[in-house]
C-alpha cells in the first residue's frame, strides 16, 4: 500500500504502542485475581490482537490490511451514573519496588492505556489521506472507547474511581447560559438534507 510519510510515521508510533498495550495485556490476565476484571481482559485481548496485525499489514502489504475491525455497541452496566455503587477504595500510594501488580493497578493501567489510544487514534483519524486507514483508525477509536467504558464501569464497582453526582445549583446556571437552536424551520430542514452519506444515529453505539 502506498502510503503518505505522515501515515507511516503515525502508524509506526501506533504500532509500537499496541506492542506495550498487548504485552501488559499478556502479563495481566496471567496475574490478575479478580474473574470479571480477568474476563474483561480476556474478551478485549482478541480484538487488540486484530488492531496490532491490521497496522502490521498496512506498514508491510501492498494491499493493506486484509481483516476488518468490528464496531462495538457499548453497554451501560451500572445502575445509575452519577454515585459510586461500592465503598471508595483505600487511598493508594504509588509503590517504588514492584515484583507484581495487584488488580487495581492493572485496572488502573489499562484504563489509562486505553484512554491514551483513543487519543492518539482520534488525533491520527484526523491526520490521515488514504481512507482506508482514515477508517482504520475511527473504528479504533470506537473500540478504545467502548472498551475504556467496560474497565471504568468495573472500577466504579470496586470502589477504584470516584463518582460524585454535579451540583444541581451550578449545573442550572449553567444551562441557563444557553438556548436551543430551532431544527424544524425549512432553512435547517434543507441544509440536514444535504449531508455526506449517514451510517446510522448516535443510539446505535450504546444498548
Amino acid at each position: 500500500m502506498r502510503i503518505a510519510a505522515h501515515e507511516a510515521n503515525a502508524l509506526n508510533e501506533l504500532t509500537l504502542s499496541c506492542v506495550n498495550s498487548i504485552t501488559n495485556m499478556g502479563y495481566m490476565i496471567q496475574h490478575v485475581q479478580d474473574p470479571e476484571f480477568k474476563s474483561i481482559l480476556q474478551r478485549h485481548f482478541p480484538l487488540h490482537i486484530r488492531d496490532y496485525n491490521m497496522k502490521v499489514e498496512f506498514l508491510n502489504k501492498r494491499e493493506g490490511a486484509t481483516t476488518e475491525l468490528p464496531l462495538l455497541k457499548e453497554e451501560a452496566k451500572l445502575n445509575q451514573f452519577t454515585e459510586m455503587v461500592a465503598p471508595q477504595a483505600p487511598p493508594v500510594q504509588p509503590r517504588t519496588v514492584v515484583e507484581n501488580m495487584n488488580d487495581r493497578e492493572m485496572a488502573t493501567a489499562y484504563l489509562l492505556t486505553l484512554k491514551r489510544a483513543g487519543r492518539e487514534y482520534a488525533w491520527n483519524a484526523m491526520e490521515m489521506a488514504n481512507p482506508e486507514i482514515r477508517s482504520f483508525c475511527q473504528t479504533a477509536f470506537m473500540m478504545s472507547c467502548s472498551h475504556a467504558y467496560d474497565t471504568w464501569q468495573y472500577m466504579v464497582k470496586k470502589g477504584y474511581y470516584v463518582l460524585e453526582p454535579a451540583d444541581e445549583m451550578a449545573v442550572q446556571k449553567m444551562g441557563s447560559m444557553y438556548l436551543l437552536v430551532p431544527e424544524a424551520n425549512p432553512q435547517m430542514q434543507a441544509h440536514m438534507m444535504n449531508q455526506n452519506p449517514i451510517a446510522g444515529q448516535s443510539n446505535q453505539l450504546y444498548q
